[in-house]
């Protein structure tokens, strides 16, 4: 089975198993801090638990990296890693808010540039996004491009949850000027919806993300002709380990970079 599939079918399975939890008093609960930092809620632990069920299930030899369970090894010679974030976007899936996901990524090294294939299924209605190194992007079984044309309204993306006061005076600018500015509180579907083109540009330079929050939107993003891009404005690149925190932006084209980009203060 291709490593995509298997991702793809993890996810499904994750879809079945928490589609009526959201919401519910079974969704939330408290199981202490995960290896992301996070508080583990049971929808996150049900999740997780899936994957892994199924991955010993099929027995796929790789190293599962896990916002919860953190590095779980499941074999000694492993293919490569499997990146999972089972539920981004918790805290709207615990209020019942429709607008969270998995996040299943794969990657041969210890590097965010070694992404060969990635999953983001949207758990409040199993619409799927995906995409395998050279392969192209899609949503469910149809190909998507960012958007490439001058747009009649342009959406920004920005995350600015817990932000300093510093980084909020910086970005003042683009709120100032742009009035159609977006956050939903799932960055992996963000990036889905943003490779589908549904935003023109998405910006995250808190520095805080975590690589299990943006490994499949980086195989999706690049796949569908997106730039990619750290706050230096260099090819976005990480390793992989628990204490890596990175900023991107993610554009539609140079033109609206550069455009967004000269509008913040310096």
């Amino acid at each position: 089975m291709e490593i995509i599939e298997i991702l793809r079918e993890a996810s499904k399975r994750i879809y079945e198993n928490v589609k009526d939890l959201a919401g519910t008093d079974k969704a939330a609960g408290d199981f202490g801090l995960g290896a992301g930092g996070d508080i583990s809620r049971n929808i996150d632990i049900i999740a997780e638990k899936t994957v892994l069920d199924y991955l010993k299930e099929i027995n796929f030899k790789c190293v599962v990296l896990g916002e919860e369970c953190g590095r779980v090894e499941l074999s000694e010679k492993p293919k490569g890693f499997v990146i999972m974030d089972a539920i981004d976007g918790s805290a709207n899936a615990v209020r019942g808010v429709p607008f969270f996901c998995s996040s299943l990524a794969f990657a041969t090294e210890n590097k965010l540039s070694s992404i060969s294939d990635g999953v983001i299924t949207n758990l409040s209605n199993g619409e799927m996004y995906w995409a395998s190194k050279n392969q192209g992007a899609f949503y469910n079984n149809k190909e998507i491009k960012v958007h490439k044309k001058d747009p009649i309204y342009k959406i920004v993306g920005i995350n600015t949850s817990g932000a300093s006061i510093e980084l909020i005076n910086k970005l003042q600018p683009i709120f100032e000027k742009y009035d159609h500015t977006r956050h939903f509180g799932a960055n992996a579907l963000e990036m889905a919806m943003f490779a589908r083109g549904l935003m023109d540009i998405f910006i995250d330079l808190r520095n805080k993300i975590r690589i299990q929050d943006i490994a499949a939107g980086y195989i999706i993003v690049k796949e569908a002709g997106g730039l990619l891009l750290d706050s230096n404005l260099h090819q976005l690149d990480a390793d992989l380990g628990y204490e890596t925190r990175v900023s991107f932006i993610a554009a539609a084209n140079q033109e609206i970079l550069d455009e967004v980009v000269s509008q913040i203060e310096k």
